[in-house]
């Protein structure tokens, strides 16, 4: 657990210089904690001179002591007081206890069940998909003692930091943050991890929990098909055929690249890539690149390819919200990684500290104001953001002419908000860079024409225009109940209770599934952690009162439906007139939860049994 540390060894020296670079506050609660010194919080933050020396003596006779004595947890009450001298102001008690839970501050449970109607291994499950969501799913099933078998269509696990491996790619999560509760990585080399160091994280969580042998690789799932036995029928693409009591769908919602629709795309005569499907070995050296789309991976992307390219040309559709974060690609301090590793409690509060300020206050100013007028925001406070944005923004054009291209013309939060520290657009200003907002008529053998005539030749075409986000469990069959097909009974509005279950779809289970993506803040970890406990909840239902299969009612689906419809349409994001991934084709939100990320994990934390048809 994040409570464990490594053994201190260090000299004073080293100490001390590890102390300079420590996060304040985190340092703060650690020493409150350790001491149990509740004077500690009356004197508010403390002042970096007294606190230093302070941490020093603490840490010093940790170092002389017994470091493997257990340590008393403290309680609720006493954690909230803390949480409140953290952050110097009011945290809800209802976020206590979510918080204790992420940062690994509770009891562990009693593993003790009492007699169940039915034994672990008599409920048997497949996990398609052996990404983030897939491993924490067989994380929790192996702790339940249930039988499992994951389904990765790749030769490697990882998902989206396996299959995603253009230039520039990293998290836009705090790296501390962006990790399972309870396996915390205390070595990220930076702020916001690069890919590579996501995808060693996630190898090495399979390694820990021992879970390659419950992996078949290379195995795609074509079709599962439910009988009225109370079972699944899963064929994979090499026509292996196995019978399972439950599905979980962990496959996510950006894994499968989307195209644009443009005419003559396929006939270009040079290199077409999709950022998705990067070709590694290609050499960019010297080459006209036309890169179209600016949105999260063309961000991430241009600025490390335009000191190679002889010209790149960026198609725009529209210009995304750039929010400020000058450590996006900063290393990690080490004394503050030393901390992290060896002081007790030290990376717990920094982990509450990153939930905290990245939660749910953001939330409000995406609110809708019914009585609003103004252009461009939804808002007074939405309005406040959009100057305050707009005016960073300006603050690094040098090019007037560029400054009308950068400036969105919709509401901030309504689409994907962008981690920036001034590298997209120093790389839009560059000599060799010309930013394009004009349509794309076509695309030719020699380029691209647009639509007022102009033509520009280019020996590759990078097209960093997303996934197919909106075609939930795609391109699987799934038959349920009554031969009934999954895509059918969806059509464009795919809908499941809480984002995990859908009627006529029994022991069928979803994982980043419909309206559960977060834009206001948190991290999808987090709300994986949710579902995947809800899910265990579930299946110990049926293990325990010797149920064969459960499913949402239609009228709980219905009903939690309209109640995210009718909030998502009072949200940024929602509203008419701005096109995004987050809608479908009707213009109804298909992907993102409207409320507090609290919200979310207080509707996971309790399984209401009479929401459900139970056989």
């Amino acid at each position: 657990t994040p409570n464990v540390t490594e053994c201190i060894t260090a000299s004073v020296s080293e100490i001390t210089s590890a102390l300079q670079g420590a996060h304040m506050r985190s340092l703060h609660m650690a020493l409150v904690q350790l001491t149990n010194d509740e004077s500690l919080l009356t004197s508010g933050s403390l002042e970096r001179e007294r606190l230093i020396p302070l941490s020093l003596r603490v840490i010093e006779a940790l170092r002389d002591t017994d470091q493997s004595a257990d340590k008393e947890l403290p309680k609720a009450n006493f954690v909230h007081r803390m949480m409140e001298t953290m952050v110097q102001g009011n945290v809800p008690r209802e976020y206590v206890p979510m918080m204790m839970q992420q940062m690994s501050l509770l009891k562990p449970v009693n593993k003790y069940r009492a007699p169940t109607a039915r034994r672990p291994t008599d409920l048997r499950v497949a996990i398609i998909g052996a990404g983030m969501s897939g491993l924490l799913a067989a994380i929790r099933l192996k702790e339940a003692g249930i039988p499992f078998v994951i389904y990765e269509k790749n030769a490697e696990v990882g998902g989206t930091w396996l299959e995603n491996s253009y230039p520039g790619f990293r998290v836009d999560v705090p790296s501390h943050f962006y990790c399972y509760s309870f396996a915390p990585n205390h070595d990220w080399s930076a702020n916001f991890s690069p890919r590579d160091e996501l995808l060693d994280y996630f190898k090495s969580v399979v390694v820990e929990y021992d879970l390659r042998q419950h992996i078949n690789f290379k195995s795609d799932v074509t079709s599962i098909q439910y009988e009225e036995n109370g079972c699944w029928n899963l064929e994979t693409g090499d026509g292996r055929r196995e019978t399972f009591h439950s599905v979980i769908s962990a496959v996510g919602q950006l894994n499968r690249p989307k195209l644009p629709a443009i005419k003559g795309l396929t006939d270009f005569g040079g290199r077409l890539l999709h950022s998705a499907d990067w070709d590694e070995h290609i050499d960019l050296r010297g080459k006209k690149i036309a890169v179209i789309g600016s949105g999260a991976s063309a961000f991430q992307l241009v600025p490390e390819i335009v000191e190679k390219a002889r010209h790149t040309y960026v198609f725009q559709r529209s210009a995304p919200w750039l929010f400020p974060t000058p450590d996006y690609q900063d290393e990690v301090d080490k004394g503050h990684q030393w901390l992290l590793k060896h002081l007790p409690y030290y990376a717990n509060w920094y982990r509450f500290w990153l939930f905290w300020t990245g939660c749910d206050a953001f939330l409000e100013s995406l609110k809708v104001d019914s009585n609003w007028s103004g252009t461009g925001s939804v808002s007074a406070i939405n309005e406040k953001l959009r100057k305050t944005i707009s005016q960073y923004m300006a603050n690094q054009i040098h090019e007037p002419s560029l400054l009308e291209k950068i400036i969105p013309t919709y509401p901030p939060g309504a689409k994907r908000p962008l981690r920036d520290n001034g590298r997209w657009l120093a790389a839009l200003q560059r000599d060799n860079v010309d930013l394009i907002t004009d349509s794309i008529s076509q695309v030719t053998t020699q380029g691209i024409e647009l639509s007022g005539g102009n033509s520009i030749d280019a020996d590759v075409i990078i097209c960093a225009t997303g996934f197919q986000a909106d075609q939930f469990l795609s391109p699987m069959e799934i038959i349920g109940r009554d031969n009934l097909s999954l895509h059918e009974f969806w059509g464009n509005n795919p809908k499941a209770y809480l984002g995990m279950t859908v009627p006529n779809f029994p022991n069928l289970f979803c994982l980043y599934g419909p309206n559960t993506n977060l834009v206001h803040g948190g991290s999808i970890i987090f709300h994986s952690e949710c579902q995947v406990n809800y899910i265990i909840k579930c299946l110990n239902e049926l293990l325990d009162q010797g149920h064969r299969s459960m499913e949402p009612r239609v009228e709980v689906m219905d009903k939690f439906s309209d109640r995210i419809d009718r909030a998502n349409n009072r949200r940024a994001w929602g509203v008419p007139g701005v096109q995004s991934w987050y809608k479908n084709s009707e213009g109804r939100v298909t992907q993102n939860w409207p409320f507090r990320l609290v919200d979310y994990w207080s509707e996971t934390s309790l399984l209401k049994t009479e929401d459900y048809i139970w056989q």
